[in-house]
């Protein structure tokens, strides 16, 4: 056997990556990011209510400030290192339920306190029917690590959970 497989094969017609060498946020980078999503709509399949689409979609990193306001208006204390997951939970309650109790049992596990969980506002309205049917339900889990930590020792156990909630979920 050579060095191709053709199990190992996964399609992808497109990505793009669009990134300010200096680490600086900019309005017009998530501009360009949006101008180029949209010259995306042929990389994936779109259903006959040309709104439900493969999920394509933008990620950035959203500041310190906003997690901060957002932990203010709930009533949270951040600790100084914090981290937000985002998840995606089964529409059925027993089967989001048990995911969240999994979630907090693995993050407690690594010495982290659940800080809070937050729905995240989505507009479904927008979305196909057949997208509405799949949709799950957004939450973020808001997590401090122990004061003391720094950050690679909250991205290592972070890391270190999100495989151990994926194996039991599996």
């Amino acid at each position: 056997m050579g060095i191709y497989d053709r199990l190992d094969v996964r399609d992808n017609c497109g990505f793009g990556l669009i990134a300010h060498m200096g680490g600086k946020a900019s309005h017009r980078l998530v501009r360009t990011a949006i101008a180029g999503l949209a010259r995306m709509a042929h990389r994936g399949g779109i259903a006959a209510d040309g709104k439900t689409g493969d999920g394509c979609g933008i990620l950035l990193q959203k500041p310190d400030s906003f997690f901060r306001a957002v932990a203010k208006e709930e009533g949270w204390m951040l600790g100084a290192k914090y981290g937000v997951g985002m998840i995606f939970l089964n529409q059925k309650s027993a089967h989001a339920k048990r995911a969240k109790s999994i979630i907090v049992e693995e993050l407690v596990a690594e010495t982290l306190t659940v800080v809070g969980w937050r729905h995240v506002p989505i507009q479904p309205d927008v979305l196909g029917e057949l997208a509405r049917t799949t949709l799950p339900k957004i939450v973020q889990v808001f997590i401090s690590a122990p004061s003391g930590w720094g950050t690679k020792d909250l991205e290592r156990r972070l890391f270190m959970v999100r495989r151990r909630i994926e194996k039991r979920l599996q």
